[in-house]
């Protein structure tokens, strides 16, 4: 079974049309005591991080995501989710999760020299690094994914990165360490190559 943390600030009706259209049993709820039992967890996110912080510590999410990490647990991050995973956010100058060693930039201080288009929206390719990861298995190497963000993903540790966009700078756009795995962009808005991902997270993660 397959949990959405559902904490006020998440893409929540996108993802679960997804792994309805996969046929993949989920469990969606606000309450982390609903997904405890669960085999893994899906943590969308839209929006302000500080905001996010925020409702993960009202809800008793941010220490359940935490301890779930720890446990070694499959969690997948998407677009917010995926950044608030790290140890601080610009965004709001918040303090994360801290699943992963690094930080999250605005694009403004990381292409300075650079007229850029903020945010970040459409559609974008992806260069694999780092062996990749699992669940980019069978996605076809030239396939597009939807990006919508202001805000950069700067780990401390570059191995983590599995793939880069390019937006002027090297985008992380999909990040791995150990069980937790993130994507930048939303792959339940991101066609077939979207929904594979899903699917790999589901099934092989």
């Amino acid at each position: 079974m397959i949990g959405i943390v559902d904490y006020n600030a998440g893409n929540i009706t996108s993802v679960e049309r997804a792994l309805t259209y996969l046929g993949v049993d989920y469990v969606l709820s606000k309450n982390p005591k609903d997904l405890a039992a669960c085999e893994k967890l899906i943590f969308p996110g839209v929006g302000d991080a500080a905001y996010a912080m925020e409702q993960l510590a009202a809800t008793g999410f941010d220490t359940f995501l935490k301890k779930w990490a720890v446990d070694g647990k499959p969690l997948m991050g998407i677009c917010l989710g995926s950044q608030i995973i790290f140890d601080f956010s610009e965004e709001g100058n918040v303090k994360c999760l801290g699943l992963i060693p690094g930080k999250i930039c605005h694009f403004d201080n990381l292409a300075k020299n650079e007229t850029l288009k903020i945010p970040h929206m459409g559609w974008n390719n992806l260069e694999r690094k780092n062996g990749s990861s699992v669940i980019l298995e069978g996605v076809p190497e030239n396939a597009d994914f939807y990006f919508v963000h202001s805000y950069v993903i700067c780990p401390e540790d570059e191995s983590v990165v599995r793939a880069c966009a390019s937006y002027m700078v090297n985008v992380p756009a999909v990040v791995q360490k150990g069980n937790v795995v993130a994507c930048q962009f939303h792959p339940e808005k991101s066609g077939e190559p979207g929904l594979k991902i899903l699917k790999n997270f589901c099934e092989k993660f």
